[in-house]
């Protein structure tokens, strides 16, 4: 009888443990994924219907083994939408996991700066991963920085983030301005800016360019910047070739050679480096500057002084072949 009653016991054990440990081994064993993949998961999307669409991309091995786990063992927690890095031969559990807790990838875009709004519109619709149509975007409008976005994530939510990054980067640092230059408005504050920007490739240079722009504009000359000149040709694209006598005495809204005083707008989309530039601008004199062969700028109080530097500057030229 005792004997009867252990083969009973251990039928029993049996029949239950069996189909358990295969039930944890198929949760907790590798799944069939044979390299990192990309999940994604729509809005309203059930575990059944995750489990359906894993089972067709060979995430999982069965949907119906992932429903079952994800209801014994997945604590409740619903899965969330969005795009999911999957690692090869991840376990149904880990799947679970990733699709409950983990964050959805991150795709990155870059405005750099003195980045002009077309290029900013070029860049956003060659996305593939973005949805929708890429808004106007006005020039000057967004911040120059690396921002992260969502598949199928819509580009005027896209362009919307980096407009508030550049109203909160002017709230903080117009308040904090030293009133040296003689600025008006955030709009102006951006216009000038984005001259600066376009003018140096030296960030340390900012402050002296800013500076001498600031200068000129108390005492009412004109600023001579020539990529006010090249933005209504190219919209702020590289023009590709010097500049034309006709253009520099085109009368437009723009040309800074043919009138005192700010530009219409923004020329590019300044960083916020040149924007403090522009609010804080270093204490000098000058009101000239030309560049020295190394990427900046040697400046100058007089046009005496500036027309010395600028002979510097062809002599140079002219003993690298550039004239």
């Amino acid at each position: 009888m005792k004997r009867l009653w252990r083969r009973l016991a251990l039928g029993i054990l049996l029949a239950v443990a069996v189909p358990l440990i295969v039930l944890l081994w198929g949760w907790y064993g590798p799944g069939p994924l044979a390299r990192q993949s990309d999940v994604i998961v729509k809005d309203g999307w059930t575990v059944a219907t995750a489990a359906r669409e894993l089972e067709k991309a060979g995430v999982i091995d069965s949907a119906r083994r992932f429903r079952v786990g994800a209801r014994l063992l997945g604590g409740g927690v619903p899965i969330r939408a969005g795009e999911f890095a999957v690692p090869a031969h991840a376990s149904p559990a880990r799947v679970l996991n990733i699709l409950q807790y983990a964050e959805p990838v991150q795709r990155l875009i870059t405005v750099t700066e003195g980045m002009p709004s077309i290029m900013v519109r070029e860049k956003l619709a060659a996305i593939p991963y973005l949805t929708g149509p890429t808004p106007e975007i006005a020039e000057g409008s967004v911040l120059p920085d690396t921002y992260g976005y969502e598949r199928d994530e819509p580009r005027a939510a896209v362009v919307k983030r980096m407009q508030a990054a550049m109203t909160k980067t002017l709230d903080q640092l117009w308040p904090k301005r030293s009133y040296t230059c003689p600025i008006a408005t955030r709009d102006q504050a951006v216009i000038l800016a984005s001259i600066v920007e376009k003018e140096t490739g030296k960030a340390p240079e900012r402050p002296m360019i800013a500076g001498v722009y600031c200068n000129r504009l108390k005492i009412g000359m004109k600023l001579d910047a020539d990529p006010t000149v090249i933005y209504p040709i190219t919209k702020g694209k590289p023009l590709g070739r010097r500049i034309r006598r006709s253009e520099l005495l085109a009368s437009n809204g723009y040309n800074t050679y043919r009138m005192a005083g700010l530009p219409d707008g923004p020329i590019a989309n300044p960083g916020r480096d040149s924007i403090a530039a522009v609010l804080n601008p270093a204490a000098t004199r000058a009101i000239y500057f030309v560049a020295n062969g190394t990427g900046g700028h040697v400046f100058a109080d007089n046009f005496a002084d500036h027309q010395k530097n600028v002979q510097r500057w062809y002599a140079l030229r002219r003993q690298r072949g550039q004239m």
